[in-house]
């Protein structure tokens, strides 16, 4: 939980539903149809919602057949929700977090199992709190490269992360 600016604890913070925790979220990821029939893995959520690894194992049925590469739909998939709900994780329920903004840069083909680890730090979790405190809403951007197994840089995903905190 984290403390309000009159340091009470925050009871909604880091709380999303009953039941949703970061390991209920990655279940229900990983058996979301357009992940689990493209081959999209979510393979870690922390417990404090910092961090999230997503894998993508590129298959003769789920690859771009062509360029015998990974689809990029699929490896902007890969980042799509995962900075809002890291954020929402954080947050909790008392606000309204979404991506106004996507955009993904292709360096590589991506072939064999490619790998995204998106990370959102307590302090930029702060930060949107404190531009929301006052009912103001925040912007921010994030970003997660995609990586084959050796390393190389398949892909760079970048977001626009909307934040306001509700009115009650």
């Amino acid at each position: 939980m984290s403390e309000s600016s009159d340091g009470a604890k925050d009871p909604s913070a880091g709380t999303l539903y009953p039941g949703e925790s970061p390991r209920v979220y990655r279940a229900l990821f990983n058996i979301f149809p357009p992940y689990l029939f493209g081959g999209v893995r979510v393979r870690h959520i922390a417990d404090d919602w910092t961090s999230v690894r997503v894998t993508y194992t590129v298959r003769p049925w789920n690859r771009n057949n062509p360029n015998r590469a990974a689809f990029g739909g699929t490896l902007y998939s890969m980042t799509d929700p995962f900075f809002g709900i890291m954020a929402y994780g954080q947050l909790g329920r008392d606000y309204r977090v979404w991506n106004t903004v996507g955009n993904i840069e292709f360096i590589a083909p991506g072939r064999g199992t490619v790998t995204a680890i998106m990370e959102l730090s307590r302090e930029q979790v702060d930060a949107i709190r404190d531009a929301t405190r006052d009912g103001g809403k925040s912007i921010t951007d994030h970003a997660a490269e995609i990586r084959d197994m050796q390393g190389n840089l398949v892909a760079r995903a970048s977001q626009k992360l909307y934040a306001r905190r509700l009115r009650r």
